[in-house]
This record gives structure tokens, sequence and C-alpha cells, in this order.
């Protein structure tokens, strides 16, 4: 499996925007398509993003769309989380998750958890209103 890292997280206030990264290493990393989650405290893991294993297809929540960006750079075998005009109800731990290619990348798997098979650990962020 690919090892993940997230970075990037911080305490910013209503209205900030913020990167993530996430890192992969120990496979190659085109082999893989990639997604965003995230957990907040007393809910649910939810999806915020996906992207497939060559970046032309992206999929989003309703809650982030226009907000929220996912690209990435599989020279730099790095998928990034671009966050606007950030909401107190983005505060969360954000996670990456990796779906090994040539399997299907559908909006509704991208956006189903138990798709991925590779998970960081997380970066936490903070919105204060």
């Amino acid at each position: 499996q690919v090892q993940l890292a997230e970075s990037g997280g911080g305490l910013v206030q209503a209205g900030d925007s913020l990167r993530l990264s996430c890192a992969a290493s120990g496979r190659t990393f085109s082999n893989y398509h990639m997604g965003w989650f995230r957990l907040a405290p007393g809910e649910e893991r939810d999806f915020v993003a996906g992207i497939s294993w060559d970046g032309s297809r992206t999929y989003y929540a309703d809650s982030v769309k226009g907000r929220f960006t996912i690209s990435r750079d599989n020279a730099e075998n790095t998928v990034y989380l671009q966050m606007n005009t950030l909401k107190p109800e983005d505060t969360a731990l954000y996670y990456c998750a990796a779906r090994p290619f040539p399997f299907v990348y559908s909006d509704s798997v991208a956006r189903n958890g138990r798709s991925y098979n590779s998970w960081g650990r997380g970066t936490q962020v903070t919105v204060s209103s």
C-alpha cells in the first residue's frame, strides 16, 4: 500500500485560505485515485473531494463546491486541496486517501470512504468566526 502524509492544516479565521498537501510514498503515485475526507467532532467522516489518477476527473461535496479545489502533481507524488473562503463549519481533521487504479473511479465511488484502501493520519483545520 501507498503511505500518505498530510500537512498544511492550521488555525485560520473565517474567509481565509489554506492549502493542504498529501505526500505519497512507497508506491507509484500515478497508480492511485485520491480523495480528501474530513472528520469533525461528533460527526461522521465526510467526503470532501476526489481526483482521478490522471487528474482528468474531479468530484466535490456540495458543501465545498466553488470554494475548494483538488489537484495533483504526479511528478511530485502529491495531491493538494486548496481551500478558499473557509467557514467555521469547515473545522475538522482532514484526511487524504488512495484508491488503486485501474479500479473504477466514478462520482459515487469517490464519495464512499470504503472505496479507498490507504489513509493518512490527518491534518487539523480550525476556522474561527
